[in-house]
């Protein structure tokens, strides 16, 4: 029997996804990318904000269309299903079963009673869906920050890490399958430990994987500023896999703002964790995340969060405007930026960081990167591939070059860059 899977969302989603596929797998199930050759369809669907969830409802119903054809039956996996179940089998009849993330551990028992075969369980099952050289080790599940905007605490609850040697277990079985590049993530890796073992192990694990034979690159996602301190910092400057790639998603610009937000820690803070990690490291990425538009916000906070950005200058910077959710703290908070000015906003702060990236990018020109080479254009016979400064995301920008010799994708290259285009670098390997 055939079966048709689709992951929405974030890559902490994808993980859940491949190991619901993997699951499948071990019971003989086969996959098929043509959703109307499917026996069954699996939709795992986001339910973060509300873009994300107009994405999963327009899943859900595009993929009920088959159900007419040859699909036996339609189930609804994720961060929807948890926080909208009784409402979505209400509104969507057409799902023969929704199921929530609080019933994963018995996936395997509701599966087998659904779908009507028997089910064999196995100790780690995971289906690798992204490219064969890389991929993400999730080490927690939950949120415990309260964040006033964010829902992932209703959703995924409490905090919880996971069992340490059962992570370095699954990061061997990811080495042995001729993973390279390992992606830490977690929805706050910074804090793993801390509610199971009474203390940090972020840089203890690292220790741990940087052992690991086969892993060429580690790099972690997900850090919460104020959590990042000198042992970290110089920990990770001692290990010769872990990138010097810091995902630091600080929301805003400013301690008004940062305050209503209920985030931890100050933009003084903040600016000496920035500041700590480039006096660390001759070359180091840093990447955060922006809201604009939040209640309360007034043109002068925006007005300081513009002169944040163009002080600390991130290599990264993605930004999105403030979405209304309901059951957070932020929901009632008034008044309320209009959406017209939201946008505005956001557009003012994209242009801003369009220049600096690209002034950043242009301090890598002359410069000679290890990238690891990922496709080719068959026309052009131009490689696409990433350097340290660019996680598997899709939103960092790639390297793009010219190769005398034919290359093999999964390997790493030196590149040296001789133009810079904002996001993307184009160079050519060295011989």
């Amino acid at each position: 029997m055939k079966v048709g899977f689709i992951s929405l969302g974030c890559s902490k989603n994808l993980v859940d996804s491949e190991r619901v596929m993997g699951l499948l797998k071990h019971n003989g199930f086969e996959f098929t990318n043509h959703p109307q050759d499917a026996d069954y369809l699996f939709v795992n669907t986001c339910g973060f904000i509300n873009s994300a969830k107009e994405e999963s409802i327009n899943t859900i119903l595009e993929m009920a269309e088959y159900k007419q054809d040859k699909c036996k039956k339609l189930f609804v996996l994720g961060c929807l299903s948890q926080r909208y179940r009784d409402d979505l089998i209400e509104q969507l009849p057409e799902v023969d079963r929704f199921i929530t993330i609080d019933e994963y551990p018995q996936l395997e028992a509701i599966l087998q009673e659904e779908m009507d075969v028997p089910f064999v369980g196995c100790k780690m099952p995971r289906m690798l869906t992204s490219q064969p050289w890389m991929a993400y080790l999730k080490i927690a599940e939950g949120c415990s920050n309260r964040c006033s905007y964010c829902a992932i605490p209703l959703i995924r609850h409490d905090y919880v890490s996971y069992d340490f040697e059962a992570i370095i277990e699954e990061a061997k079985m990811l080495a042995a399958k001729g993973v390279k590049e390992l992606n830490i993530i977690a929805q706050d890796t910074t804090r793993y430990g801390i509610e199971k073992y009474g203390k940090r192990r972020l840089l203890e694990l690292l220790q741990e994987l940087d052992k690991i034979e086969g892993f060429h690159w580690i790099r972690v996602l997900y850090m919460y500023p104020d959590e990042i301190d000198d042992e970290l910092v110089v920990g990770m400057k001692q290990l010769k896999k872990v990138l010097p790639y810091f995902d630091i998603p600080v929301q805003y610009g400013n301690d008004r703002m940062l305050q209503l937000m209920n985030r931890r820690g100050t933009i003084e803070e903040i600016k000496h964790t920035i500041n700590l990690i480039r006096s660390t490291f001759e070359h180091s990425v840093l990447r955060t995340t922006m809201i604009v538009g939040f209640p309360k916000e007034t043109q002068a906070d925006f007005n300081d969060l513009m002169e944040f950005i163009k002080e600390v200058k991130w290599d990264r910077l993605g930004a999105f405007t403030y979405s209304l959710e309901e059951d957070t703290a932020s929901y009632d908070m008034k008044p309320r930026v209009s959406e017209k000015t939201m946008q505005r906003r956001l557009r003012i702060l994209m242009e801003e960081q369009e220049k600096i990236a690209q002034e950043n990018a242009e301090k890598l020109v002359g410069q000679t990167l290890e990238v690891l080479v990922e496709s080719v254009d068959g026309l052009t016979h131009m490689y696409r591939g990433r350097s340290m400064y660019s996680a598997p995301d899709g939103i960092d920008g790639l390297v793009l070059f010219k190769s005398e010799t034919p290359l093999q994708l999964g390997e790493f290259v030196n590149v040296k860059i001789m133009k810079a285009k904002v996001h993307d670098l184009i160079g050519v390997v060295e011989k």
